[in-house]
């Protein structure tokens, strides 16, 4: 799936529901009518939403891990834990579970990302300081070095 391009910002209402931005469910398309799987963020404090089609590439991946090593079975449980299953409702909101809003310090103003597979939902106060761990010139030599060598044109 492609996630929807650009950051999007919204507000969640006393009852845990995120209002999506009409351009925003745009994007999602078809997607929208399959739900989506919301878990806590890997690395940061933030909750991880993907389509089910990802959802699902990524346990295939994870099933053809040794089941037979408890670092494995570990991995996949730990990586599976509070996993919900969700959906945008008639009136195009996200419902999100209130643990994991808490978990991941999301208040009222949100902001959600896309990553190249899953999106990523943020307490607006988190993402600006999480954004702020790179300076533009940090980020342009990250470019540089990973992307650099890359020639965009052999497609």
């Amino acid at each position: 799936m492609e996630y929807p391009i650009g950051e999007y910002y919204c507000k969640l209402d006393a009852k845990g529901r995120l209002l999506l931005p009409s351009s925003f469910k745009e994007q999602l398309g078809e997607a929208i009518e399959e739900g989506f799987v919301l878990r806590q963020g890997i690395s940061v404090k933030c909750l991880e939403l993907y389509s089910m089609a990802d959802w699902r590439d990524i346990q295939s991946k994870l099933g053809k891990l040794n089941s037979f090593k408890r670092e494995n079975i570990m991995l996949i449980r730990r990586f599976n834990a509070g996993a919900r299953l969700v959906k945008i409702d008639g009136n195009g909101r996200l419902q999100l579970p209130k643990d994991l809003l808490e978990k991941s310090g999301i208040t009222r103003d949100v902001v959600i990302t896309a990553l190249t597979d899953r999106m990523q939902i943020w307490d607006k106060e988190l993402a600006e300081k999480e954004d702020g761990l790179m300076s533009d010139e940090q980020f342009a030599e990250l470019l540089d070095a990973k992307l650099g060598d890359i020639d965009f044109n052999d497609r």
